[in-house]
């Protein structure tokens, strides 16, 4: 608690500007978003707490002042507990909680197994409301924060071969829809980060694969060729997208949902217009259904 009443809202910018400083509390630093951003909060003299499954992976970090590096598997409820105490116990508050752990699954619905279907949950939904519980009472206290979940445009769109993916970020979507709601009036904000294909290893090592089945070749298969081809190409700029998401915790009324890529937009643009046809299709039959 000291440490942060010594530094809170005294800092000035690498500019000469006058800023203020938060505390962020980001999972999955090891790499991608997550890495991106500790590295830009830490140069703008900003208050973190990194953490990944293993520490190992955030050494980069440990020697920054204002850096406070915690091992975290978000699954395990009792190590969320753990780690948000330290934090809190570190720089007295948290301003700012950025959902980043998760990965892809990529596989047909009947290719993936139980086991790998549960384990997708367990990080993508699950872990991400571990810690979104364990954070709104600390937020409440505060009368202050925001909750960022960096969700994807699969979660506004599905595709043949990531439905499991598409699911976990479904869930997130509707999630956050209605936790922005419950939590306004205690001064916390909530937003959905919906990133397109971005030069980050989601589609190298962060992507989980599940046995192929012939039987999908003609659906699956070109979903596999295509984000086989796209990695290391593709053409989000993920430094862009740290900047936007730091941008995004500076608005005072910030949005519900931030689209990342013109990919995303672009898809997003489709999706409305099949809405827009259903909705024009179902007008009558919907009417009729009343009483």
């Amino acid at each position: 608690m000291e440490y942060c009443q010594n530094v809170y809202g005294k800092y000035n910018g690498k500019n000469g500007e006058k800023l203020m400083l938060k505390v962020w509390f980001i999972t999955g630093c090891s790499k991608g978003f997550g890495k991106i951003l500790v590295e830009k909060l830490l140069e703008e003299g900003q208050l973190v707490v990194a953490t990944a499954r293993n520490v190992a992976d955030l050494a980069v970090f440990e020697q920054n002042a204002n850096a406070l590096v915690l091992p975290l598997d978000v699954t395990n409820r009792k190590a969320v507990a753990s780690a948000v105490k330290a934090a809190v116990e570190h720089f007295g508050r948290i301003d700012v909680l950025v959902n980043n752990a998760g990965y892809g699954l990529m596989g047909a619905v009947e290719e993936c197994s139980a086991e790998a279907i549960q384990k997708q949950f367990n990080t993508n939904v699950f872990g991400l409301i571990n810690l979104t519980q364990l954070m709104i009472p600390i937020m409440r206290k505060q009368k202050s924060g925001h909750i960022i979940n960096i969700s994807s445009i699969a979660g506004l769109i599905a595709n043949p071969g990531i439905g499991i993916y598409n699911a976990s970020k479904f869930a997130l979507e509707g999630l956050s829809e209605a936790l922005a709601v419950e939590v306004a009036s205690f001064g916390v904000k909530v937003s959905l980060v919906e990133p397109g294909p971005f030069r980050t290893n989601f589609a190298g090592s962060s992507l989980e694969v599940s046995t192929p089945m012939p039987h999908y070749e003609s659906t699956v298969g070109v979903t596999r060729g295509l984000i086989a081809k796209q990695d290391g190409c593709q053409p989000g700029n993920p430094d862009k997208a740290a900047e936007a998401i730091i941008n995004l915790a500076n608005n005072p009324n910030p949005p519900l949902r931030l689209l990342l890529g013109s990919i995303a937009l672009r898809q997003l643009d489709r999706k409305i217009k099949q809405l827009m046809r259903t909705r024009d299709e179902s007008a009558d039959i919907a009417a009729a259904c009343d009483f």
